[in-house]
């Protein structure tokens, strides 16, 4: 048996009127709380959050009711809610002796800021499964009090986040969200898609796409029940699929009770992740788009980027980029914690990290990566697979920086380097030149181009490549400004000319340089 979940009904816009008048919207929560306890309540530590509302106050039997799972007087949520309404449709439950003198959520309700200004938006998820905390999952009780983690469906959390913001936003037809959890892939997706289908093993995540959707006020997606690809066998293809699935590498196989859904894979491994890749080209359109986050075991005799490059199906360009690298210990450590395994006991505790690393050292794993995965099908004869390690600060949203990507791979692709020379470019906005060398030198040893925005990369250029990338306006070919830097140093134009295409390509495929046009 599982909990029971509110219900989607014409009551339901009531509900978020109610919300938005009290408040309760991400700028709302700030205000109240402020930002340590706000920061502290998205890593689900109730603490400071329970301190700032002790006054009361209409937001703040908001935030008790739905965030901190605490209950409160009927008459004060009378004051707040269309009680009534909530408490039918399953929202609110009665609660306290004699029966209904107060009530109490039956989910988590989380405010959550849309890309668009003045964008309200309500995330709904199992109580008390914002991703992080100290108390890990299997310290999680529904709300009829039954205990069972292993199908509880979490809100946002940074991996969610992350998926969004590096979405590619552009009109499409249909888009796909495969292991659609709590909604909020799906939701973003409504808002450019004209057809949304989400799917999810757990019928208790379906519920809650649901929910989300209706309470945002989003239109309805289509809801499918199954692994990966397969409910949606036979339909499509989707313009857009995008998945935050459970790329956990941990011992569990499906079946065993040890098993988190919204985590473990059941498959072994990385298998969840390379399913979703390589077989992501028989349900996208042409020219559509499928993003996703994944974690990749790094085994030894075998570079990780050969490795997760091998997944890209034929017909698709990649671009790989691993974030963080965790050794085998620490990622043990960190999904034991998320689970709750370290309440379990010593034994306990010792016997599930054994399983672990038993598992890890058979495959032959030393460390595992945690990165996002775009593929573009395009059809090209010579795809562009790029994989990189990039740990460093970025600047979300990225959506259009993925975008832009692959165009640039399309113009690199289709430009030899007499067209190269014959292009004019420009240098891209937040572009800053960084000098290195000994105080009091005449000329630098190194010359570093450094972005300010997107991806924020730094890469080191010669001074030929420094004036070059310095004078381009859009104004003049690539092969008149070598010619004009050829005669100022005095230096063979020609020779020139054939040596630096090299250089001019590098700045055009990191962003650094745009076409002109």
């Amino acid at each position: 048996m599982t909990a029971k979940l509110p219900s989607v009904s014409p009551d339901t816009p009531r509900l978020r009127d109610a919300l938005l008048a009290a408040g309760f919207t991400s700028d709302g929560l700030l205000d109240l709380l402020g930002a340590p306890a706000y920061a502290a309540l998205a890593r689900n530590e109730t603490v400071p959050a329970l301190r700032a509302t002790a006054e009361g106050g209409p937001l703040a039997t908001l935030v008790r009711l739905f965030l901190l799972q605490e209950p409160v007087p009927r008459a004060r949520a009378a004051e707040v809610l269309p009680l009534t309404e909530a408490l039918a449709d399953g929202w609110l439950l009665p609660v306290g002796a004699p029966v209904g003198e107060g009530v109490r959520a039956s989910v988590d309700v989380r405010p959550y800021a849309g890309p668009e200004d003045g964008q309200n938006w309500w995330i709904v998820s199992d109580l008390g499964c914002a991703v992080g905390g100290s108390g890990g999952v299997r310290t999680r009780r529904w709300a009829d009090g039954e205990e069972d983690p292993s199908s509880l469906v979490l809100g946002v959390g940074g991996a969610s986040t992350t998926l969004a913001g590096i979405t590619v936003r552009t009109p499409v037809d249909s888009a796909l969200d495969v292991g659609c959890g709590s909604g909020l892939q799906a939701l973003h997706a409504a808002q450019h898609a004209s057809r949304v289908t989400a799917t999810d093993l757990n019928p208790r995540a379906l519920r809650f796409t649901e929910l989300t959707l209706a309470l945002s006020g989003a239109p309805a997606a289509t809801l499918r029940q199954g692994a990966l690809y397969e409910p949606v066998s036979g339909e499509g293809p989707y313009d857009l699929i995008v998945s935050n699935p459970p790329f956990v590498i941990s011992p569990a196989r499906s079946g065993d009770p040890s098993q988190l859904v919204y985590r473990d894979g059941g498959l072994g491994g990385d298998e969840v992740c390379r399913t979703l890749v390589s077989r992501s080209v028989d349900h996208l359109a042409e020219g559509g788009w499928c993003q996703l986050l994944a974690n990749w075991q790094h085994q030894d005799g075998q570079d990780w980027r050969e490795r997760v490059a091998s997944w890209v199906p034929a017909g698709c360009d990649a671009w790989i980029v691993q974030r963080e690298v965790q050794d085998v210990t620490q990622y043990v450590e960190l999904w034991l914690r998320d689970g709750g395994d370290h309440w379990s006991g010593p034994e306990r505790y010792a016997e599930r990290y054994d399983a672990w690393l038993r598992d890890f050292e058979a495959s032959g794993t030393r460390a595992v990566g945690f990165g996002w995965i775009t593929l573009r099908r395009t059809g090209s004869a010579r795809p562009s697979v790029v994989a990189e390690d990039w740990p460093h600060p970025v600047e979300q949203p990225l959506g259009q920086e993925a975008r832009a990507h692959f165009e640039r791979r399309d113009f690199l692709r289709d430009t030899d380097d007499a067209a190269l020379l014959a292009q004019h470019f420009r240098l891209a906005e937040g572009v800053l030149q960084e000098q290195v060398g000994p105080p009091g030198a005449e000329d630098p040893e190194h010359v570093v181009l450094r972005q300010q925005r997107g991806m924020r990369r730094a890469t080191s250029v010669d001074t030929v490549a420094a004036g070059f990338a310095g004078v381009c306006d859009g104004s003049l070919s690539a092969g008149r400004i070598l010619d004009a830097i050829a005669q100022l140093l005095g230096e063979d134009p020609v020779g020139l000319r054939d040596r630096t295409p090299a250089a001019i390509r590098l700045l055009v495929e990191q962003g650094f340089l745009l076409p002109a046009d």
